[in-house]
């Protein structure tokens, strides 16, 4: 069984280790900085890095996997549609790979970035910068549109899914949430046992789709206590899902 856990990177990113203990192989994913995980296989000699997943293009995603290729020889892959360093293998919408021995599902979700894919292997989710716990991504080259329809896709896959998202922003998401959904019990509880995870060091990830669901205002952009506010919030009756969520992005932008 693959085993998941995090390398902290930067001030708030996380670079997921997969490991296959029956094989002593390891992957990464979004390596923005060689140094931890080039710590992490000095401390753990007997392990090879033998694939590093990407999701898009940004530094803070792709700054170390040159480095780790050149070291340790791992396998590249990426989206076809973004410039990703020393890539391998370019994936498009709907490619299928198969890495430490689980086949991954790849999908296509614009809107952070253009060509930013997501990874989706039955129960874990890996998905960049995409969905956060309670949030989402900025729009950096996507439309609304674009992140919103992205964001359905992601929501739509079973509710047990383990969401691996590349950033510590939980706590700050949720004070957005509260503000979207003063009245929402399960983000008042789900704010509560993040700032206990919080004081103790420990990480807030992976969340489950189940919990986003609940909790995540851009996934609940069909609730009518999220569309009155974001009608409040730029003055108009939104009629579409993207329309909600292209109100709560441009207020969580200068939130």
């Amino acid at each position: 069984m693959i085993q998941i856990s995090a390398l902290p990177a930067f001030t708030d990113n996380y670079i997921w280790l997969l490991q296959d203990p029956s094989t002593l192989r390891c992957a990464v994913v979004d390596p923005g900085d060689a140094a931890p995980v080039l710590a992490w296989l000095k401390h753990n000699s007997e392990w090879t890095l033998s694939d590093i997943l990407v999701t898009h293009h940004h530094h803070d995603h792709v700054g170390g996997v040159e480095q780790l290729k050149n070291v340790t020889g791992a396998r590249v892959y990426g989206p076809a549609n973004e410039k990703i360093p020393a890539r391998d293998e370019a994936l498009q919408d709907n490619d299928r790979i198969s890495v430490l021995g689980w086949d991954f599902d790849v999908y296509a979700v614009p809107g952070h970035t253009l060509g930013h894919i997501a990874f989706y292997h039955q129960g874990v989710l890996l998905c960049g910068d995409t969905l956060f716990a309670a949030g989402c991504g900025r729009l950096f080259e996507g439309t609304p549109e674009q992140m919103h329809a992205s964001l359905q896709r992601l929501a739509a896959l079973p509710a047990d899914t383990l969401v691996y998202c590349t950033h510590e922003y939980t706590q700050s998401n949720l004070k957005f949430a509260q503000a979207v959904e003063p009245d929402n019990a399960d983000i008042a509880e789900r704010v509560k046992n993040v700032a206990q995870l919080r004081s103790r060091g420990e990480i807030t990830l992976p969340s489950s789709l189940a919990l986003e669901k609940l909790t995540n205002p851009f996934l609940r952009t069909a609730e009518t206590s999220v569309k009155q506010k974001a009608d409040e919030r730029n003055g108009r009756d939104n009629r579409s899902g993207a329309e909600v969520f292209a109100s709560l992005r441009a207020w969580k932008d200068k939130f």
